[in-house]
């Protein structure tokens, strides 16, 4: 029988996936048989399992730090935006329809089966389960039939440790705050909390730890300072991705940042590459004069083809071509570069049929069946060794003869420009591998030292953020809070 912990914050962004991901690898390497539970998350940020599914890519982070595949148990609800106010609902891995934000808050009470389910399942293979909630454990107007925080602590019969974030300012209000407008038998659940994020000297919030227990009665479990390392873990939202400092003679890579944007973790490898800058551009801004622009993937492929051209973007990326700029677009990104994509079906929206950015000689129809895939293969014509996912709608067929991107289990990925310049491919994590890497930034006149497997610069991040938490936490009290289940 397994035991867990569930890990909930006073807020979005407060660095819970990273939390467990680090305490998960310090378990871990204690000999325990860990695994990560996310009851519910919103993200275009998906991984693939190697069942044949589609979960949260925090909750693979998290899988990897515990040494194990990623499986859809790990995340049995999966929301991905794509609207303001609409997602696509992902249950256990597979799509079960889109909802809107209202209507899912009624949906939620069917899916808490699904999510009881998946955890059972998780506790027959594990000696500790480590939950992540999601967004903040103070939403009290969201309450009833939660599945995500309070609602599935309560149904699971676990409890809670809470995390605040120093960084933003405000954690002992927030902290408190939470424990004041709980109703008793939540905040029952909570038994310690956590102050991420500390810069600075630690000694001057020791006061703070002392009011936070004093107020509430729960422990301080430990006050985490900041750690560079971390940027070497994938971003849990696209508006933590970090930018890279450019300095003079840095190879200078644009992304237009996008509504829909997915999987942005693509861009990881890159930042981390010494000689290379990254620059997300923010709307409103024109994009800049570079050596690359890459439109990475989306989630809704045709809206952000759109608010591309809103912004006047696409004058941006054609004028960029024709003073010799080289593009690549991957997943929704590669679709855009087409002549059209076509809609008919109305999967993304009403039926449509819209003009691509016309820099490949390819077009795509959007399909419902969802493409979900590990792939190998190698890179075209160097032949170089590349590995990643798929993880898309719609099917892309070339027009006329088209030089692919990549060769991938014998069969064409993406297209390439008769002069070079443009690139569009279908795989995900194209950039992990050091020498893939080191070959496409090569083609853009960019030589780097060592090719460094990405995956080995996350094994040594994680190692040493467990190290960081188990100097910084009290990770036998953590134990001692986990309940059986």
């Amino acid at each position: 029988m397994a035991w867990a912990l569930m890990f909930q914050g006073t807020g979005s962004s407060v660095g819970k996936s990273v939390l467990v991901a680090g305490i998960a690898r310090a378990l871990t390497r204690r000999g325990l048989n860990v695994r990560p539970f996310k009851p519910q998350n919103m993200s275009n940020n998906a991984a693939v399992t190697q069942d044949g599914g589609e979960i949260g890519r925090a909750q693979a982070l998290q899988a990897r730090a515990c040494g194990v595949s990623p499986t859809v148990d790990m995340n049995p609800v999966l929301l991905k935006p794509q609207s303001e106010t609409g997602a696509q609902l992902v249950v256990r891995g597979q799509v079960r329809g889109n909802v809107k934000a209202r209507e899912y808050q009624s949906v939620k009470r069917e899916l808490m089966g699904d999510v009881l389910e998946a955890f059972s399942a998780l506790a027959q293979e594990a000696d500790i389960i480590l939950v992540e909630g999601a967004g903040s454990a103070s939403e009290i107007n969201l309450r009833a039939n939660d599945i995500a925080n309070m609602g599935f602590a309560q149904a699971a019969n676990i409890d809670v440790v809470l995390v605040g974030d120093i960084d933003r300012g405000g954690v002992i209000a927030s902290l408190v705050g939470t424990h004041t407008v709980l109703d008793s038998a939540d905040r029952s659940r909570i038994k310690g909390f956590v102050v991420n994020r500390m810069r600075g000297d630690p000694s001057l919030f020791s006061e703070g730890m002392t009011a936070i227990a004093a107020f509430t009665g729960w422990q301080g479990v430990g006050l985490v300072p900041h750690l560079d390392l971390l940027r070497d873990l994938p971003a849990e939202d696209a508006t933590d991705i970090e930018v890279a400092s450019r300095e003079k003679g840095m190879i200078r890579i644009v992304v237009p940042h996008m509504p829909m944007i997915a999987n942005f973790d693509d861009l990881d490898p890159l930042r981390s590459e010494p000689g290379v800058s990254i620059e997300i551009v923010p709307p409103g801004k024109p994009l800049p004069d570079c050596d690359l622009i890459i439109l990475p993937g989306s989630k809704s492929t045709i809206s952000d083809l759109a608010f591309l051209r809103g912004q006047g973007w696409d004058i941006d990326i054609l004028a960029h071509t024709r003073k010799g700029g080289q593009v690549m677009g991957i997943c929704g990104g590669y679709q855009m570069l087409g002549h059209e994509i076509l809609d008919l079906e109305g999967i993304e929206g009403n039926p449509s049929r819209v003009a691509g950015l016309g820099l490949l000689n390819v077009e795509t129809s959007m399909t419902r069946k969802k493409q979900l895939s590990e792939v190998s293969g190698e890179l075209f014509p160097e032949g170089v060794a590349v590995k990643g996912y798929e993880i898309h709608s719609g099917r892309t067929r070339v027009l006329g003869r088209v030089e692919p991107f990549a060769k991938i289990n014998s069969e064409n990925d993406g297209a390439v420009s008769a002069d070079g310049r443009v690139w569009g491919t279908y795989l995900h994590g194209v950039f992990d591998e050091g020498a893939a890497r080191a070959t496409l930034l090569k083609r853009i006149g960019h030589q780097i030292g060592t090719a460094i497997d990405h995956t080995d610069r996350v094994e040594a991040a994680l190692d040493a953020w467990a190290a960081h938490l188990e100097q910084n936490l009290d990770i036998d009290a953590l134990l001692e809070m986990a309940r059986e289940v």
